[in-house]
């Protein structure tokens, strides 16, 4: 499998540091709101990756944070927490909020068939091992106290920005947005370990420490969450693009500085979900919930399918005109497997099978090029197969794209089949006879049959599904 590596900007060949294992690292939601629509794009695409890392047979110990404390509302390690402010808003407390919001978060994901990662550990657990790291990190100088809080000293680093070429001038004060000057800070790309009770008196949650009473920010936790549960060495680490920095890049500054060797070998970016008036987010008040497109009567499974439509390296656009193309494409896709299980006899060809498959392989495994996926779900269907081929192989691709193909056409199917009126025994008789002289290649014998039931008020004809029955109207 090749996958773009965000650290080294190509293309490279996925190998795992431990033969057929996996260790792969999600950055979680903060939870101190719903998660909106674009937040959930990265949480699908990270979804195929792992399970597609699965269909080829790797074992993978996937494992994601929860923040239920510590991220703050800047960039610039300033402003409010998060959850306080999630606190404030609804008048809760802070584990209040995030205990409601947890649950909101993974009710997303199981209406969108993200699976759960194996290990999902809240910030507020971690608490010891956040002190442990930051004491050897001050033991080793790459961290220092100021205004009683702790800081990572990003100029003991012999290179900072490992993602983008960002100059120490882009983040001078009112560069960026929500940046604000910390006087404590020795240089301006330096950031918060530990706040104590110097800072954020109205804080809800903190923790005795070597430096006082405080709270971890928001950084930390992510390496230290990952070091805990995948050890010294971690193959992969996902999140949406917006996080490489400051996030990531503070995430290796800290995990090297304090493993003395290089942590990640491979970071998987997934680009932003854009409305017109550009990328989605909270703060723009352009908040659309998973909860949303279902009152508005959406499958949030056609979400996930216009999510593969489009490579996760690329802005996504949403729009309802998008979503609703989307929709009509998936309900057509749904309407062509639904007859293909009626009939699930036969031998499976194992040439044409593997032929297939191959191709759906080779479009995952060229950069997780869902697109190329979707249409190899396509190329089945148009396949010359049988029904039991298509059905095995549709069924193959779905532990991977997450759609319910088949679940969904069987109930489609059953659907349709209860809405027909009832079909007279005679009638049903009359189609088997039928159906014997077709065989026996007496065609004569056929069309007196069809004759005899258009009598009898039906109508039957040969599709490429099989034999359809209908009331002449």
């Amino acid at each position: 499998m090749y996958l773009y590596n965000s650290l080294t900007r190509k293309k490279e060949e996925f190998i795992p540091r431990y033969e057929g294992r996996v260790s792969m690292y999600t950055c979680g939601p903060t939870v101190y709101h719903y998660a909106h629509i674009g937040n959930l794009r990265s949480y699908i695409m990270e979804d195929v990756l792992e399970k597609y890392l699965r269909f080829t047979g790797l074992d993978v110990k996937r494992v994601m944070n929860i923040t239920d404390v510590g991220h703050l509302t800047s960039d610039g390690d300033t402003g409010d927490d998060k959850m306080l402010k999630g606190a404030a808003r609804e008048h809760k407390t802070v584990m209040e909020i995030a205990r409601f919001y947890t649950d909101a978060f993974f009710a997303d994901c199981r209406k969108l068939n993200i699976k759960i990662p194996d290990v999902v550990e809240p910030a507020t657990s971690c608490i010891d091992e956040f002190i442990r790291v930051i004491s050897v990190l001050m033991d080793k100088g790459y961290a220092y106290e100021a205004g009683g809080n702790i800081y990572f000293d990003t100029s003991k680093l012999d290179r900072y920005y490992v993602f983008n070429d960002f100059k120490e001038e882009d983040l001078a004060v009112g560069v960026r947005e929500g940046v604000e000057e910390d006087s404590n800070k020795r240089n301006k790309a330096d950031f918060v370990l530990w706040f104590t009770k110097s800072k954020f008196d109205s804080q809800e949650l903190k923790w005795e420490s070597p430096w006082g009473l405080g709270y971890p920010g928001w950084h930390i936790e992510c390496s230290c969450i990952s070091m805990k549960n995948l050890g010294e060495y971690l193959d992969i680490h996902c999140g949406g693009i917006d996080n490489a920095f400051p996030h990531h890049t503070n995430e290796i500054a800290q995990s090297e500085a304090y493993l003395g060797h290089e942590w990640c070998n491979y970071w998987f970016h997934v680009h932003h979900l854009n409305t017109n008036s550009g990328k989605m987010s909270k703060s723009k008040g352009e908040f659309l919930t998973v909860s949303l497109l279902e009152e508005k009567g959406y499958n949030p499974l056609v979400y996930r399918f216009f999510c593969l439509q489009s490579h996760y390296r690329k802005s996504l656009v949403f729009s309802w005109e998008n979503l609703d193309n989307a929709a009509a494409a998936f309900n057509k896709l749904i309407e062509k497997i639904a007859p293909l299980t009626a009939d699930k006899s036969g031998d499976i060809d194992t040439a044409e099978f593997d032929r297939l498959r191959e191709q759906f392989c080779k479009a995952l495994g060229n950069d997780l090029n869902t697109s190329l996926a979707v249409t190899a779900v396509y190329d089945v269907l148009k396949s010359k197969s049988n029904s039991a081929t298509k059905l095995a192989l549709l069924s193959e691709f779905d532990k991977v794209l997450g759609l319910d193909l088949i679940p969904t056409a069987e109930k489609l199917l059953a659907e349709s089949e209860s809405a027909k009126p009832e079909i007279p025994d005679e009638v049903l008789a009359l189609v088997e006879e039928r159906k014997a002289a077709r065989k026996d290649k007496n065609f004569a014998l056929a069309d007196e049959i069809r004759d005899k039931i258009a009598a009898l008020g039906y109508e039957v004809r040969e599709t490429r599904q099989g034999t359809e029955i209908n009331k002449i109207q």
